[in-house]
Parts: C-alpha cells; structure tokens; sequence
C-alpha cells in the first residue's frame, strides 16, 4: 500500500499505478478467501449439527463464497 500511495503522490504513470492496485486487490481477494475459509472452518462448523451433511453445508458455504466473487468480478 505504501508503494501503490508513493506512486500516487509521485506521479508515476498510470498504467504503473493500476498494475500496482491490481496486483493488491488480488493479494487482498486471496486474503479474504482465507479469512472466510478459516471462520467457516472454524467458527461455523462449530455451531453446525454434527451429523453426515455437515460437510455438505461447509462445502456449499465456501461454493457460495466462490461464486460471489466470480460474480463482483465481472
């Protein structure tokens, strides 16, 4: 972020600066997925039944996720 704000205060061109956020918003998206990941993991499985489907809900929790970040995307 410092970079990105560096590159902005200088100047830079813009292509540069784009690729810089870009390249951050990507790191950020990969972040969050793990974030979910682990709470949905962690934090919600916990509250879940224990029976045989609760994978089955864990996995349609993280498709959901997937698929709203395909879909913010476009």
């Amino acid at each position: 972020m410092r970079g990105l704000t560096k590159q902005i205060e200088d100047e830079e061109y813009c292509m540069d600066i784009l690729t810089q956020s870009l390249a951050i918003q990507k790191s950020l998206s990969s972040l969050n997925k793990l974030i979910v990941e682990n709470h949905i993991r962690t934090h919600i499985k916990d509250q879940l039944p224990v029976n045989q489907s609760q994978q089955h809900l864990l996995d349609e929790l993280l498709a959901l996720y997937e698929l709203n970040n395909r879909r913010g995307r476009q």
